[in-house]
């Protein structure tokens, strides 16, 4: 029997969701940006069910704190807790650390899901380009870099989840020149990736973007993501063996952003987050980027 393709391996399920080998506990601290609705939500929920410690974080601190007492009536209240955080703005980050530095000695899970994006479907608009990118991307990056000293630092345990989309992915990007330097992973590297953000903002201002090659679809979303992917590949090199750095695209989910349409829930793409987020010591991956399948199950694109 002929072996499978490279490609056929990498499209096989990790795991199916519903499939999970228990390797944390209580004292295991996962933080969820961006959580107070959504597949957020429904990831700090699904954290907290399995037994490990959450730390729900919001930019609005009414909102938040509505999505604790909801989860503490689920019966969750010894498993999360709430901090106000804003990732794009740098007081906030800072506001957030010593918040955390104050209650804990470390944390093992960071999912990075805050993000936004001003298009409806159908819409493709880029009046919030600038925003899209601080937030999405740079907010993400300071907040990664802010908390990294804070990881228990455990090859086995110490684990980044971005939350992302194909819509990010290089395939999308039909700029030869971004291509390329986004594409070598040999040369990759932050200033790279901040050259290509700054020439596509630069295309925005001139409004040249639509003839540069950029993503066609919800374009500035997709550059920011484009823009995380990326980043998230740099991390994984520079701390393999100490931090797993992973991306996960939930796919068309039931969300406020996709106006309530997709495939699956807001539970479902959680219950796929949750997979990847808590892989097996044994099994753990970095570099990856993770879509999921409520049938298939979830795998690596990568």
């Amino acid at each position: 029997m002929a072996s499978p393709s490279k490609k056929q391996q990498q499209k096989q399920p990790i795991c199916h969701p519903k499939i999970m080998v228990r390797w944390w506990s209580k004292d295991t601290v996962a933080i969820v940006t961006g959580a107070n609705k959504g597949i957020g939500y429904a990831l700090v929920k699904r954290l907290a069910e399995l037994g490990l410690s959450v730390v729900l974080t919001a930019r609005d601190e009414s909102k938040g704190s509505k999505a604790v007492n909801s989860l503490k009536e689920l019966g969750l209240e010894r498993n999360v807790c709430f901090c106000q955080l804003d990732i794009s703005d740098p007081v906030s980050v800072r506001s957030f650390v010593s918040w955390f530095k104050s209650r804990f000695d470390g944390f093992d899970i960071l999912v990075n899901n805050a993000a936004v994006c001003y298009n409806t479907m159908g819409e493709n608009s880029i009046d919030h380009a600038e925003t899209v990118i601080n937030t999405n991307y740079y907010g993400s990056k300071l907040f990664t870099e802010a908390m990294l000293p804070f990881f228990h630092c455990s090859a086995s345990t110490s684990r980044i989840l971005n939350i992302s989309s194909r819509l990010g992915t290089l395939d999308k990007l039909k700029n030869a020149k971004m291509k390329a330097l986004l594409g070598d992973k040999e040369t990759l590297s932050e200033e790279r990736i901040d050259m290509v953000v700054n020439l596509f903002l630069q295309d925005v201002k001139e409004g040249i973007w639509k003839m540069q090659g950029w993503p066609e679809i919800w374009t500035d979303y997709s550059v920011s993501k484009l823009a995380l992917n990326a980043y998230s590949q740099v991390l994984a090199c520079k701390y393999e063996g100490v931090v797993s750095v992973n991306c996960f695209c939930p796919g068309f989910t039931q969300t406020s952003m996709t106006d309530g349409k997709g495939n699956h829930s807001a539970d479902d793409a959680a219950e796929m987050a949750a997979t990847i987020a808590l892989l097996p010591p044994k099994a753990l991956t970095t570099g990856k980027f993770y879509a999921g399948s409520t049938s298939r199950g979830v795998f690596s694109k990568l």
